[in-house]
């Protein structure tokens, strides 16, 4: 599993990854087959997005049978928040500091 903002980023650039993990989140658990049926892709391009997905840690896997079902795990997108918290942080300071700025300029 790779986990990190790099790898996150990397592997949710892709838009076809992006909406099988937002579909995932919005309707749970599901199979290659249910997946594949909203997908503008093959079956064979799904599960190779979907393994990508798994390695970034943004879906688990369980076997049942012949099945395969995946489930997105919102966990795996804490470095991701952290990073945008950290930019969000940043940007909000460079802001008020520019607001001090223009008010003394004012003066």
């Amino acid at each position: 599993m790779t986990t990190g903002p790099d790898a996150l980023f990397r592997t949710l650039a892709d838009p076809t990854r992006r909406a099988l993990f937002e579909q995932l989140c919005r309707e749970g658990e599901l199979t290659v087959t249910r997946l594949t049926e909203g997908a503008s892709v093959s079956q064979p391009a799904v599960s190779k997005h979907l393994g990508a997905l798994r390695r970034a840690g943004l879906v688990l896997d369980r076997h049942e049978g012949r099945h395969t079902h995946y489930r997105a795990n919102p966990e795996a997108l804490g470095p991701l928040r952290d990073w945008t918290d950290e930019m969000t942080s940043f940007w909000e300071r460079r802001i008020d500091a520019l607001e001090d700025l223009m008010k003394r300029m004012d003066r």
